[in-house]
């Protein structure tokens, strides 16, 4: 029995087995068509049937969406010397399908394929999609583990929200229906303590780093916020690396260099999928992709970027200004007509950015920076690590960090030197190189305000 991506020249004349599902069956009266795939590689494999195939009759009953397996001779296609098709001698039926499955051989529209999410990967965007997040995930531990770097598995249950932004979602074995959250004594909870799922492994990762040097998480987080913008979801899967003795300057050249080559080992491993994509959901595609695997970013600070802006005001829905955030339209800007290429944006005034970064010698800004990309937007987030312990505890409590991190302070204590780190959304990594622009489409089943099933 072969698997489709194994099908090659050395086969042809060959009498060969298959099994998959049928994606698209075009019956004539003497002969038949049937498109059939099995996940092991993008793309069908042509059957075709006649006469002389066994149980002709009930071969031309075989329904969409049915499982079957497929005995016959491999040749090159009739009208396309480069593809193969499958002569059948016999095509078992092995799960039939009923009439009303929704996957059926026409264009269904997004919207439609997320209410049935449990079925969408057996169209050819979701197949191409979901390999190209399984190829991403391996390129991205191929990179790490290649550079010396140790993977560790940080908390999904925790007593911290890392960021202080307090957008978590609360953990609890207590509630009934007839309790009110506020009334709950969380002394009596599983935990003996409130705890939340992780919203971030970056504190947990700090501390391996202060032993390992290098480390990177690589995880599902969590976060609260009741947005229903394209980019957001509730649950997401996050990169983060940790380096010991690395300051703000290496940081951003580990940022790009790990960017760099993971589209390069993408670009040689889904070639097929990425043309997919360049023809069907993103035209240049592919184009973006090559020079994003060119390098070289500019660095700019964010007032530098916020002077470029204001200089444009006039063609923007939301006025660029010191001390806001940089909005979508404004990363668009950026990347697709200034620059022209991704960017990176540092030096963030310290209102704007979480409690551990370092403060810059200005006393207003941070060590911190932000990577936006062409398409997508804000893709990787990363800062130098505030280390001095008193600078820390006074961030702390300006920002009302609680004092269940206590031991976050111990690595300031205990011989804690410099360090860095980034963190970068799966999710948007996936958009990025693949077109798709809603994160609804990357996750295999999202999780947004309203939404938790399957």
């Amino acid at each position: 029995m072969l698997d489709l991506k194994d099908i090659s020249e050395k086969f042809i004349d060959s009498q060969i087995s298959v099994c998959g599902w049928v994606r698209n069956h075009r019956k004539q009266k003497e002969m038949g068509f049937i498109d059939l795939y099995d996940g092991t590689k993008f793309g069908v494999l042509q059957v075709v049937y006649d006469m002389n195939t066994k149980n002709f009759d009930k071969v031309q009953n075989i329904k969409i969406g049915s499982a079957i397996c497929v005995s016959g001779k491999l040749e090159h296609a009739f009208n396309d010397k480069n593809k193969f098709e499958l002569l059948a001698n016999d095509v078992e039926l092995i799960a039939d399908c009923d009439e009303d499955f929704p996957i059926q051989p026409k264009r269904h529209t997004t919207e439609f394929l997320r209410e049935v999410a449990h079925l969408r990967m057996r169209t050819n965007l979701y197949q191409a999609i979901f390999k190209v997040r399984s190829k991403l995930a391996y390129a991205i531990h191929n990179y790490f583990n290649t550079r010396g770097y140790t993977y560790v598995h940080t908390p999904i249950l925790t007593a911290n929200d890392g960021e202080g932004a307090g957008n978590t979602f609360q953990v609890t074995t207590l509630l009934n229906n007839e309790k009110n959250c506020k009334e709950l004594n969380f002394k009596e909870d599983f935990f003996g303590k409130k705890a939340f799922l992780a919203v971030t492994g970056q504190l947990e990762g700090e501390t391996f780093a202060m032993a390992f040097k290098k480390i990177y998480t690589f995880g599902p987080t969590f976060r609260a916020e009741n947005s229903n913008t394209k980019t957001h979801a509730a649950e997401f899967w996050m990169i983060e690396p940790e380096i010991a003795f690395c300051h703000l300057d290496e940081l951003i050249k580990i940022e790009e260099d790990f960017l760099v080559n993971v589209i390069k080992e993408i670009k040689n491993t889904a070639k097929e999928e990425l043309e997919f994509f360049d023809k069907f959901v993103s035209n240049g595609l592919l184009e973006r992709l090559s020079n994003i695997e060119k390098g070289n970013f500019p660095v700019v600070s964010y007032k530098q970027a916020v002077e470029i802006l204001e200089k444009h005001n006039d063609e923007f829905k939301l006025k660029a200004a010191y001390g806001e955030d940089i909005g979508r339209e404004h990363e668009k800007f950026l990347t697709e007509k200034h620059f022209k290429s991704p960017v990176f944006i540092k030096d963030w005034p310290k209102e704007a950015k979480a409690f551990y970064m370092k403060l810059n010698d200005d006393n207003k800004t941070v060590a911190a920076v932000d990577l936006i990309v062409p398409n997508s937007g804000e893709l990787m987030g990363g800062s130098e690590r505030e280390v001095r312990l008193e600078l820390l505890e006074e961030r702390m409590r300006a920002c009302h960090i609680p004092q269940t991190i206590n031991w976050y302070k111990d690595l300031r204590r205990y011989g804690g030197c410099f360090h860095s780190g980034f963190g970068m959304g799966f999710e948007r990594l996936i958009m990025l190189v693949t077109g798709v622009d809603n994160i609804r489409d990357v996750l295999p089943y999202f999780r947004t305000p309203g939404n938790c099933d399957f």
